[in-house]
């Protein structure tokens, strides 16, 4: 019989053989990002443990695995343990999703210098990642504006109202952002955050429409060297992605002039990835014009899996209304307020964007995208010449095809197409000359158009690391971009033409071991482009369509005794181009060519219960045309983060300071230095369920300085002076309540 039982115990082995299955699986980060190095661990009790690492990814496999049940374990520092209890019957595909470990939660900035190591085709660019939690939220009260501060990156915004901030780089004056792009990222898709040729400028773009608390991660990076950055992305693009989830709660901030009131839910279900968030803020700000301000927000998302696709659905709405603070002469004592009482501005907007990416295979996926916004503004403002008002009704539509193909590790193929389309309607830059305050008067019409500027952009790129110590990364994007500018003044100055724009992009990394004295390095070199204001105002000559720029950036970093250090050298040079209508009389003007170089250092260091992180930028932008200093660029940026979380009474403590140096405003004028200090002293209750807290910001200087020419009353007659926003020292008290 023995005979009999060998036979047997072959067929069994056969089948079980022909019966063996694969598991593989793709691992990401709460923001959907790959996450590499991570330690895959498959046990069951009928056999031998298999273990695994992630590769940059986020893919990992398990071959020739007999059916049963099995433990699968994922461990990855500063994320919370993944464990999951798997039955296997056959091939097993799974879509897993890490979450932040509690002891990170107290951590504002996960990124390491390390980042140089962890480039992908999705990311290519050595990006600094921002992980937004309650703590550095706290250190940026509760005021309407900015929703988080981007450590390194100052921020310009009125005092008060609801003005879109405008973000900084060092040597980038970033007037409403046109050499700045910003993304939502909704699953992989970056919703484009720019409004082209807006009645503000060109690039304005407005993350005010988010409710702070939805924010997970803030992402930065050179913009120039991703080809999935497109339009703006010049000098920096800043991308938001947000929470998979909320812990139930509501927040309230006020004093004596302000309240504000947000609210968050999720689902009961823990699987369900979802939330709804809104916002209402009533105000009058600190300066003794009262702004009688109203703002309301509602955000929504939603995460659905369905088989091999991932869908991921996002949602806005917005509206706000103010009386704007006005522009004041910074050298007259103790004149802190509006010389035009007559300010105010309007805005609404909708939005909702949808992802679908769909895991084809194990090394593969292909991404389905498309967002839908409508946009209003009403803007009465003073520029020192009569009262401008600027307005307009745009929808914008856009949407983005993209293959992901892993051949090996030493080589990622990605391909897709992008496209937008943004449709500015009634376009108008009205010019009152009125000077009773009461009323409004006749106007002289400067400017009144209907534009759309339509992109599709095809684009490429390749991926890998044919050795342990070199990655690099190259890719190509072609920009087909149309313009149609119709003139409702001057039927004659309609025009409608098109535009290609090559972009090519590179990046090199060099990787020595973890245990070498030497620093990791990255190399990039990237061409990209803004599109200009199409129309011609006042002028007589159609502006030119694109503003071209070359950019070149080298990072290193090294980690020494617990401390990461991280060095950025950029440069950037634009074209020169008949790029901007002057507001106080639509005339057109030339930009360019210019140059900026910077210099960023950082540090930051990560202790039990604290958290420390200092930068210093030093830049130089010029005209290279008269070699003339380029105006209201920055050229020194100061900024110093940090938490603790252990201080007696149970108290913890959140603080960031940011100077931004004297900037050149032309015609010889230099700014007065901005200097804030934004912090706040918490105290939780009931086991984290209440919190009360103090915020406050100690401020000097003004923002949105330049210069104006004004007469102030008194005077007899108007000449050219300085001018900005004061900024005003507060303090604010908020609670918070959390059901869970």
């Amino acid at each position: 019989m023995s005979w009999l039982a060998r036979g047997l115990g072959s067929v069994v082995l056969l089948v079980a053989s022909a019966a063996a299955a694969t598991l593989s699986g793709r691992l990401c980060d709460p923001q959907g990002k790959a996450v590499a190095q991570a330690d895959v661990r498959l046990t069951s009790q009928a056999a031998a443990a298999q273990e695994a690492r992630t590769n940059n990814e986020g893919l990992f496999s398990f071959a020739d695995i007999p059916p049963g049940s099995y433990t699968l374990e994922i461990q990855h520092a500063g994320f919370a343990d993944l464990r999951q209890t798997l039955r296997v019957q056959g091939d097993l595909q799974l879509n897993l999703r890490f979450e932040l470990a509690a002891q990170s939660q107290v951590v504002n900035v996960t990124a390491h210098l390390g980042n140089v190591k962890d480039a992908s085709v999705l990311h290519p660019d050595p990006a600094e990642r921002v992980i937004i939690r309650e703590e550095t939220l706290d250190a940026n009260p509760g005021r309407p504006g900015a929703p988080v501060s981007i450590p390194g990156i100052p921020i310009e915004t009125a005092s008060g109202g609801i003005k879109a901030p405008q973000y900084f780089a060092p040597g980038v004056a970033g007037d409403h952002g046109e050499p700045i792009a910003q993304y939502f990222q909704v699953g992989d898709y970056l919703v484009p955050n720019n409004l082209s040729a807006n009645a503000h400028g060109n690039g304005y773009s407005d993350p005010n429409t988010m409710v702070p608390a939805i924010i997970e991660t803030v992402e930065t990076d050179g913009g120039a060297f991703n080809v999935r950055e497109g339009n703006h992305s010049v000098d920096l693009a800043a991308i938001y992605g947000f929470h998979d989830r909320l812990n139930p709660f509501v927040t309230l901030t006020g004093d004596y002039r302000d309240i504000d009131l947000s609210a968050g839910w999720s689902p009961a279900n823990p699987d369900t990835r979802a939330w709804i968030a809104f916002e209402a803020s009533y105000g009058n700000g600190f300066l003794d014009r009262l702004e009688h301000r109203q703002q309301y927000k509602l955000n929504g998302y939603r995460v659905f899996d369905i088989g091999p696709h991932r869908l991921t659905l996002f949602g806005i709405g917005y509206y706000g209304r103010s009386m704007v603070p006005g522009l004041v002469p910074i050298d007259v004592p103790n004149l802190h307020d509006t010389i035009d009482p007559r300010q105010k501005d309007q805005t609404h907007t909708g939005e909702i964007a949808l992802n679908d990416l769909w895991h084809l295979s194990p090394s593969s996926e292909l991404q389905l995208s498309s967002f839908f916004r409508s946009y209003n503004l009403a803007l009465f403002s003073n520029f020192g010449d009569g009262l401008i008002r600027q307005s307009e009704v745009r929808t914008v539509v856009g949407g983005e095809a993209n293959y992901v193909h892993k051949v090996s590790e030493s080589l990622t193929i990605m391909a897709g197409t992008d496209y937008d389309r943004d449709a500015p309607g009634r376009d108008d830059l009205d010019h009152y000359l009125s000077t009773d305050p009461a009323i409004y008067g006749p106007f002289q019409k400067v400017s009144a158009n209907n534009v759309t500027i339509g992109d599709i952009a095809p684009f490429v790129a390749i991926e890998g690391s044919p050795l342990p110590w070199l990655r690099y990364y190259a890719g190509w994007r072609r920009d087909e971009i149309g313009m149609d500018n119709t003139d409702l003044l001057n039927p004659a100055n309609s025009f409608n033409k098109w535009a290609g724009v090559n972009s090519p992009k590179a990046t090199l990394n060099l990787l020595p071991p973890e245990k070498s004295l030497l620093p990791s390095l990255a190399m990039s070199f990237g061409q990209t482009f803004f599109t200009n204001d199409p129309r011609i105002g006042a002028g007589t000559t159609p502006g030119t369509p694109v503003n071209r720029a070359h950019a070149w950036q080298l990072v290193t970093g090294k980690t020494v005794w617990g401390t990461d250090f991280r060095l950025t050298l950029g440069r950037v040079t634009q074209e020169q181009s008949l790029a901007k209508l002057d507001p106080d009389t639509g005339l057109q003007y030339y930009e360019g060519p210019s140059r900026n170089r910077y210099l960023t250092a950082s540090a930051r260091r990560r202790f039990r219960a604290a958290f420390l992180q200092a930068s210093v930028s030093k830049a130089d932008a010029r005209d290279l045309s008269d070699g003339t200093p380029v105006p209201e660029a920055p050229r020194t940026i100061l900024d110093v983060l940090g938490t603790l979380d252990r201080l007696p009474f149970h108290l913890q403590a959140r603080a960031e300071y940011e100077q931004v140096g004297r900037k050149p405003l032309g015609d010889g004028f230099v700014s007065v230095p901005v200097r804030e200090f934004r912090g706040a002293l918490l105290r939780q209750f009931h086991n984290g369920r209440m919190a009360a807290g103090i915020n406050f910001m100690i401020a000097g200087g003004y923002t949105g300085q330049t210069t104006e020419v004004l007469a102030l009353p008194g005077e007899a007659e108007p000449f050219e002076r300085v001018v900005g926003v004061y900024l005003p020292s507060y303090v604010t008290a908020s609670y918070t309540y959390r059901f869970h």
